[in-house]
């Protein structure tokens, strides 16, 4: 099995805000709305060499995906894919684990 290629591109870029509900997960207030979305993976069945189980991976939001029960997540390569959503659990982290998980990508 391969990763769904739908590399975001220009053309594929939602203009202004998108805010939006990540796979289970109630988009906060406008005031309260974190950007920044980090979720485990909890399965990597068909993508061993892109998805590493129990790592923190960056999540881009993808309203479009996310109705079609994919996540967008930066995976092994660097690069964000689309992979089922099933695959990951969102998670909150502080502020200081954020920073340093957005300098190491």
């Amino acid at each position: 099995m391969c990763r769904k290629l739908f590399p975001r591109g220009q053309r594929n870029r939602a203009q202004g805000n998108q805010a939006q509900t990540v796979f289970g997960l109630e988009g906060m207030k406008k005031a309260e709305e974190h950007v920044v979305r980090f979720a485990v993976c909890v399965d990597n069945a068909g993508y061993p060499a892109s998805l590493e189980l129990h790592k923190i991976y960056r999540v881009l939001p993808d309203e479009e995906a996310a109705q079609d029960g994919d996540v967008r997540v930066v995976d092994e390569s660097g690069e964000d894919y689309l992979y089922p959503a099933e695959y990951f659990v969102a998670i909150e982290v502080p502020r200081q684990v954020e920073e340093s998980l957005l300098r190491a990508a």
